[in-house]
């Protein structure tokens, strides 16, 4: 089956029992400033798990877009990806256990024609300190449905200790493998910040292939979560029923289901194959890079994995807005891009490697992702510039690593001069190693790693600095700041026109930030106009109300918002703020949004213009607080 049709399966699945489906929101994440993309299927619904009512209903299901830049350098082998697509199914507050644990063994084994003797599952073992119980419930239940396919199902406690036993199929583990919240086990967890204890699916790849015995954990106990390669998780169903509090844990105030399952992970199954580059997705890819450098997939396996990872993660990036640059989303678009042309080099491609890939990835998802084809033309374009821009750097480099070679003294490279190759001229620590090995060089690795190290120590503490906080805590400050955001968005189109439209927005209870297409610095009037009508709008003591309308209606009564990103039929209904009151004729701002928002434009005090600056591609970003 092809990638598109299991997605097609899985929608319908769920569209047959009662589920509102969803198109995929952007990989970057709206009003969320805890982190720079969106990672995982459930990061668009945390509001609505944690209450917040979702016009669509308690059923929703989609296929999420997502990226994980930390995986970024285990790309390579035959599961890692940093995209990918995240089947999701939610209950907020609606079914349980019991029918999504049913429902997945049914979609599984019936619709995809899995076979279950080699589907392994896993539980939550429980905490007492936490005072969360052991999740006997679901462990029962899937024993039940083994058994009406004449499986026997024994539960393993153990299994990372001592291996798997006879018979064995389910087995506990604690909350490093089975809790799940988007910060990870609990003590990382923010407050508010829901979470709860989940099972995932794993499939055996290798009970009749021997997979185990080959690998470098051959001598270890083999269990469902070890890395020898024979198991891959393909599903995990969370059952998100806490929330953090200051002392301690307490039940939300509905239980809710959040799974995910790996688009590819789940292909990978079904054809029997646990490399991921082998879907039907990476095949015109592969042809490609089989043209351009005359080399094999199956020879040249390693680099092959990292061009066609990285360069489809790219394209959907810059499809979603993110173009290269030297900081948040866009660093990350340039560092994929740059180890793309890194290992094309590898495979004596010189040039043009990026657009000709990324344009066969558009080609592949055009039907699942119609707004990536709309914007082919900004994919190549940025794709082709970044490309060439790296080339030129490379050049640098080079200059900089016949300096070092041209040094008198033992041939010796410093780790500091290694380093300083990496950070500042972007040369790759690879190709400073094979060119030092090349000319009989060898290079102080050791003191190379201390200095990344360190540089990523700072990078992290300007990371938690800069992200801490978030709406959604929806703290009070954060509420307002996000108020205060619709009112700059309006006042901005008023000033400036109907050319702007949000292209970003990071909240924390400290400020706001909001980017923007404009091609000119603004101007000091500008700002102040801008500045003046937030603040004229806050002096009126304007009611802020929602309404769940149709889009018809919302377009027909002027909400601005991305109708066409967010919502997939005619029919579906939104929620649109107002700020102002439509009977008296005096309603400031219109638009489609999630919320929360503050009651009362009068709550936010005065609004202060701190910062306005370029982006880069001509986008601009202000920054603002409230006093």
């Amino acid at each position: 089956m092809t990638i598109s049709e299991i997605r097609e399966q899985y929608l319908k699945f769920f569209a047959d029992h009662d589920h509102a489906i969803l198109p995929s929101a952007s990989l970057v994440p709206e009003n969320d400033p805890t982190t720079l993309f969106t990672g995982s299927g459930m990061q668009p619904m945390v509001s609505y798990l944690l209450g917040e009512p979702h016009p669509r209903g308690v059923r929703i299901s989609d296929s999420q877009k997502c990226f994980r830049s930390g995986d970024i350098d285990e790309v390579g082998d035959n599961r890692h990806t940093t995209f990918f697509e995240m089947l999701g199914n939610w209950s907020l507050g609606d079914y349980f256990k019991q029918e999504q644990i049913s429902w997945m063994f049914e979609f599984l084994t019936n619709r995809l024609g899995l076979d279950p003797q080699n589907l392994y599952v896993t539980v939550f073992r429980g905490n007492t300190e936490l005072n969360i119980p052991k999740d006997e419930e679901s462990a029962a239940l899937w024993q039940s449905l083994f058994a009406s396919k004449n499986i026997e199902a024994r539960i393993g406690e153990d299994s990372e200790k001592n291996g798997m036993g006879p018979g064995e199929r389910i087995f506990y583990y604690g909350e490093k493998k089975n809790w799940w919240s988007r910060m990870g086990v609990p003590s990382n967890m923010a407050v508010g910040e829901p979470g709860g204890p989940d099972t995932e699916m794993f499939w055996d790849f290798g009970a009749n292939r021997q997979l185990h015995e080959t690998s470098v954990w051959k001598e270890e106990p083999c269990h469902v979560n070890c890395d020898c390669g024979r198991f891959v998780e393909i599903g995990n169903n969370v059952f998100m029923q806490y929330v953090k509090k200051e002392n301690g844990f307490q039940e939300l105030s509905q239980r809710n289901v959040d799974f995910g399952g790996g688009l590819e992970r789940i292909a990978a199954a079904v054809n029997g194959d646990p490399d991921v580059f082998r879907m039907d997705v990476f095949a015109p890819a592969i042809q490609t890079l089989l043209v351009m450098s005359g080399k094999q997939y199956e020879t040249h396996t390693h680099a092959f994995r990292v061009i066609l990872d990285h360069l489809r993660a790219a394209t959907f990036l810059i499809g979603d807005g993110v173009n290269p640059s030297n900081k948040d989303q866009g660093y990350f678009v340039r560092r994929l891009i740059r180890r793309a042309v890194r290992f094309a080099h590898q495979l004596n491609i010189s040039e043009n490697v990026c657009a000709k890939i990324g344009a066969t990835f558009i080609d592949v998802y055009a039907d699942a992702y119609p707004s990536l084809s709309a914007a082919r033309e900004q994919v190549v374009i940025e794709l082709e510039k970044e490309e060439k821009k790296f080339q030129q750097t490379l050049k640098q480099g080079m200059k900089k690593f016949v300096e070092l070679l041209n040094q008198e003294g033992e041939k010796k490279i410093s780790g500091v001069d290694a380093f300083d190759l990496v950070q500042s001229y972007g040369f790759p620590i690879e190709l400073t190693q094979e060119l030092a090995q090349e000319n009989g060089f060898v290079i102080d690795i050791e003191t190379f790693k201390a200095e990344k190290e360190k540089h990523q120590a700072l990078s992290r503490a300007g990371s938690e600095q800069k992200f801490k906080g978030g709406l959604a805590d929806t703290s009070e400050m954060s509420v307002k700041y996000h108020t205060a955001t619709h009112l700059l968005h309006q006042a901005l189109r008023q000033v400036l026109g109907d050319m702007v439209v949000q292209k970003g927005s990071n909240i924390t209870p400290e400020r706001l930030r909001f980017d923007f297409p404009y091609p000119e610095r603004l101007t000091e009037d500008q700002l102040k106009q801008v500045e003046g009508l937030v603040n004229e709008a806050i002096l009126k003591k304007l009611p802020v109300h929602f309404e769940m309308l149709t889009l018809d209606e919302a377009k027909a009564r002027g909400a601005i918002g991305l109708f066409t990103d967010k919502y997939a039929e005619v029919g579906d209904k939104v929620k649109v703020y107002f700020v102002g009151d439509e009977a008296m004729e005096d309603v400031f701002s219109k638009e489609v949004c999630g919320g929360p928002h503050v009651s009362n434009t009068s709550e936010l005090g005065k609004f202060q213009i701190q910062k306005e600056e370029s982006i880069g591609s001509g986008l601009r970003r202000i920054k603002a607080i409230l006093s």
